[in-house]
């Protein structure tokens, strides 16, 4: 269960005592996630608040300075309707406490569930959702660099080393080179906003075909909007055997479209950028595959899924957007 620092009830109940949200009632510690420790909390409601929220206590990957980027993102995006959770803020008016020395925020819960095997309909509800995200992020004032990009990307590689990576696959050591050639691009002049960049299936609640949710936020960042598409292009479109959905992915393309066309910049480096995206998560994913250990209660993700992903791209991805 992903809960690493034990709260008991009285800490609980004095933790959201903090907030205008009622007594506690229940707390439930959260098995999903490797990361931080979650509970799901029902209080008592105050105020025209709900009464169930997701606690959260920040254990690692998570740079504390970076939390006002994102609680404040989400704070943005819900006050401007969009589907995501709001962060409730204590009677002193802040968004994270402190508790057992690290930090704490409690977030708004949302209904929905997560989709195994998305629909055409609900990857163009996505894509919709996606793109009205991007255009009401544009005025977040604060900013966030990228600590995945293409360039983290290739050093992950490096510092793999292609024996290493050649243990994993031996084909794996070739995406060392095409991870250089994924730094050297320059996106600086693609149109920017603020954007999710992880936005997996995992990442979403709906409700049938309407997406009630989007969360997990930690690694949103300033940057191209196309990047955040491609990523939730290559995370959405692909069957469990790794075979390319064309239904889920012209849907996806359209619904984003819909909301906020691509610019022909945008379009002319669809199948490079996806490609790029797909390379983050062969170095991240080949990163924790050598660093853990076999007998881990952990179930390590095979970093060739999407590597046979890039290969999709770099050899159809130049004709996703034709026409």
């Amino acid at each position: 269960m992903a809960v690493y620092t034990h709260l008991g009830a009285e800490d609980l109940a004095r933790l959201i005592g903090e907030y205008d949200v009622g007594s506690l009632v229940m707390a439930k510690g959260i098995a999903e996630g490797v990361s931080n420790s979650n509970w799901l909390v029902e209080t008592t409601g105050s105020g025209g608040s709900g009464t169930r929220f997701i606690l959260t206590l920040y254990e690692r990957r998570i740079d504390y300075a970076d939390l006002p980027y994102f609680l404040g993102l989400l704070d943005h995006l819900a006050a401007k309707g969009c589907p995501v959770p709001r962060t409730m803020h204590d009677r002193d008016g802040a968004s994270w406490r402190m508790v057992e020395g690290k930090a704490a925020a409690l977030i708004e819960f949302l209904p929905g569930v997560s989709p195994t095997r998305p629909t055409p309909t609900q990857a163009r509800s996505i894509g919709a959702v996606l793109a009205g995200l991007h255009l009401a992020a544009a005025d977040f004032p604060q900013t966030r660099a990228n600590a995945m990009d293409f360039a983290a990307s290739a050093a992950i590689l490096d510092a793999c080393g292609a024996a290493a990576l050649e243990t994993i696959d031996p084909a794996l050591p070739a995406m060392l080179d095409h991870a250089r050639v994924a730094a050297a691009l320059d996106l600086s002049a693609l149109p920017q906003s603020q954007t999710h960049t992880d936005l997996f299936p995992d990442n979403v609640l709906m409700l049938g075909e309407d997406v009630t949710g989007l969360i997990d936020f930690y690694f949103a960042c300033t940057g191209p909007m196309l990047l955040d598409l491609t990523v939730t292009h290559a995370a959405w479109c692909f069957d469990a055997a790794n075979a390319y959905r064309a239904d889920c992915g012209v849907a996806l393309i359209d619904g984003y479209q819909s909301v906020r066309p691509l610019t022909p910049e945008e379009r002319a480096l669809f199948a490079d950028v996806a490609k790029g995206a797909c390379l983050r998560f062969v170095a991240s994913r080949a990163e924790d595959w050598l660093d853990t250990p076999d007998d881990a209660l952990v179930t390590r993700k095979y970093p060739m899924q999407f590597a046979q992903r890039w290969q999709f791209y770099h050899d159809h991805g130049a004709a996703l957007l034709a026409g």
